[in-house]
């Protein structure tokens, strides 16, 4: 029952969480949210059965920071580029993070100036400028403004219950 996920639905119906089976059971039975989609499973105890759910609601608000300043760091930068190598376009594998202005040469450790990359890009580039050995950027980096549905993107959630597909949307690029 732990491994089962559940999508937290705000009052307002804005995806702010996944949760575990259990965890969304026991706000269920706490009264503190109400069941919107469930799934085959049933949990059964001494005193109640259950059916496990897949999507629950909030039944109070919870004030969620939408946008602000989202700090630096190396999670957040493999997030911004959605797992993607920003030189060759690869997902998965081994990524790292890279300097497009190398650290050698100048270039700060900025949102601006850092992307991920795969392991083969990031060696055939070193420290030289893109231009220099004929690479580019699939897209270019910048200061990312995420709100709570692009943040929870495919690659942050896992594999997305066909439950969660009407209050997940699409992640803008």
């Amino acid at each position: 029952m732990e491994q089962i996920r559940v999508l937290v639905l705000n009052r307002t119906f804005e995806p702010i969480n996944v949760c575990n089976a259990r965890r969304a059971i026991r706000m269920m039975v706490l009264g503190k949210a109400e069941t919107l989609a469930v799934d085959g499973v049933q949990v059964r105890s001494e005193h109640m059965e259950v059916r496990v759910p897949v999507v629950i609601r909030l039944l109070r608000y919870v004030k969620v920071r939408r946008y602000g300043r989202v700090p630096f760091s190396k999670k957040n930068i493999y997030r911004r580029d959605v797992f993607t190598c920003q030189y060759c376009g690869q997902t998965g594998g081994q990524l790292t993070i890279d300097h497009i202005v190398p650290r050698s040469r100048g270039g700060k450790t900025t949102w601006e100036n850092v992307v991920c990359c795969c392991r083969p890009c990031n060696t055939r580039k070193g420290n030289h400028f893109l231009d220099e050995i004929g690479m580019g950027l699939v897209r270019l980096p910048g200061k990312p403004q995420f709100s709570c549905p692009e943040w929870m993107s495919p690659h942050l959630l896992g594999d997305i219950h066909t439950g969660w597909e009407k209050y997940i949307h699409p992640i803008r690029t």
